[in-house]
């Protein structure tokens, strides 16, 4: 018999085709959430459901078919039958997990931000108009906007096998982070937005062929590489934080975030600085049929993200008496696009020394754990334990926490 896993993120979807037996995994996709078109990040999402039934019936139906569509392409392109599909799994964040099903969010967006439950749940795929498989078993939700997906990052990572304490940080729209003490897993989430998937920037976009996902200097050169090797559609999240890096480096950007102009640079690469919207902005690439770019717009929006991101681990840290130098592992994962740097992630100021020291990266981070659950004679009550562990430390409305993010906004000196 075959499963289908599924992780629905708020930007990005994957799904992957599973042979239950051997856990080969026999098909691979992904591709965008169509419920964008109601805004970037989740308190967007949610505030239109509540704002309009009409809007939450629309998104639910949207990641039904979108979901179902995903599972046909699976299913031809591995040349199974959906008969021959047993269950499926899926893990998103609460907000997603909750609109996928139908299930109020009321809940979620308004104080004390609870799921409806925490725990792990097994559905009759019919409900959603699913004729691909029989059940959906959806991932626990431990609270806040900690969700399913960061249940199944960590659960992918087998996180009873690492040194402990160790982190796991999720940098995608809502920057996601557990520490493991090796008893408790602290976790919170911080609402960093989707710049670092692509999002609210001018010409970002996922990490999908023709986005630029690489970024290098060679001798006041630019270099640039994209994904699929064609021509430059837009720009990935990892490709930005690797470029505002250089040009902190540089002297390019300062500390406040502030691109200098290109009379004030004196190397080579103030041709690539031109003025937009009244401010400066820097090319990537241009040719006849246009150009990409990283404006100043999208460096505040990285700066917001990293802040927010930093603070949420300054306070987890905090809450749970333990420092950044006692760290024994840290595991990063994300949709941004091609394997960050650590180097760039402590230029940006995200990262400290300590902890670049000690990072490796997580593709499909969410994914695997999906899968795992699948897979192994156990998986599900395996997930199910492992969520028992989460203790979740709410942000909003936390004065250590604003206290933070304004301190990290800035870019290291």
């Amino acid at each position: 018999m075959y499963a289908i896993a599924f992780d629905l993120g708020t930007t990005t979807l994957a799904a992957s085709l599973l042979d239950r037996d051997t856990g080969r995994r026999c098909a691979l996709l992904g591709g965008l959430n169509p419920q964008r078109r109601f805004g970037a990040d989740v308190v967007s999402r949610l505030e239109a459901a509540l704002n309009e039934a009409a809007a939450a019936t629309t998104m639910t139906a949207l990641i039904r078919t979108e979901l179902a569509l995903l599972a046909e392409r699976l299913l031809a392109e591995a040349g199974v039958a959906p008969q021959q599909v047993s269950m499926a799994a899926l893990a998103g964040n609460p907000a997603m997990q909750h609109m996928l099903m139908g299930w109020p969010v009321e809940s979620l967006a308004r104080p004390p931000f609870r799921p409806s439950h925490t725990e792990g749940v097994t559905v009759d795929a019919a409900l959603l108009g699913w004729r691909f498989c029989e059940q959906l078993y959806l991932f626990p939700q431990p609270g806040g906007f900690v969700g399913g997906d960061t249940v199944a990052f960590l659960a992918g990572c087998n996180a009873s096998g690492r040194n402990s304490p160790a982190l796991y940080l999720d940098m995608g729209t809502n920057g996601e982070m557990v520490l493991d003490d090796g008893t408790t897993l602290w976790a919170t989430s911080a609402a960093a937005g989707p710049a670092f998937e692509g999002g609210n920037l001018r010409h970002g976009m996922p990490a999908l062929p023709g986005a630029i996902s690489e970024v290098s200097l060679d001798h006041d050169r630019l270099r640039i590489d994209t994904i699929g090797h064609g021509r430059p559609q837009g720009v990935c999240g990892s490709a930005v934080i690797r470029l505002v890096a250089l040009l902190l480096k540089e002297g390019i950007i300062e500390g406040s975030g502030r691109l200098l102009p290109a009379l004030e640079v004196g190397s080579p690469l103030a041709t690539r600085i031109i003025t937009l919207d009244g401010e400066p902005a820097f090319v990537l690439y241009r040719d006849a049929q246009g150009q990409v770019l990283v404006s100043q717009h999208d460096i505040r929006q990285l700066q917001l993200a990293k802040g927010a991101v930093r603070a949420g681990l300054e306070v987890l840290l905090e809450r749970a008496r333990i420092r950044y130098d006692a760290l024994q592992d840290l595991v990063l994962t994300g949709s941004f696009g091609a394997v960050l740097a650590p180097a760039d992630l402590k230029t940006v100021g995200i990262f400290t020394g300590e902890m670049v020291k000690k990072c490796h990266f997580v593709p499909e981070g969410a994914l695997s754990g999906v899968e795992l659950a699948l897979t192994q004679p156990d998986g599900i009550r395996m997930v199910d334990r492992l969520a028992a562990r989460f203790k979740v430390v709410p942000l909003s409305g936390t004065p250590l926490f604003e206290r933070k993010f304004f301190e990290q906004i800035d870019f290291p000196a």
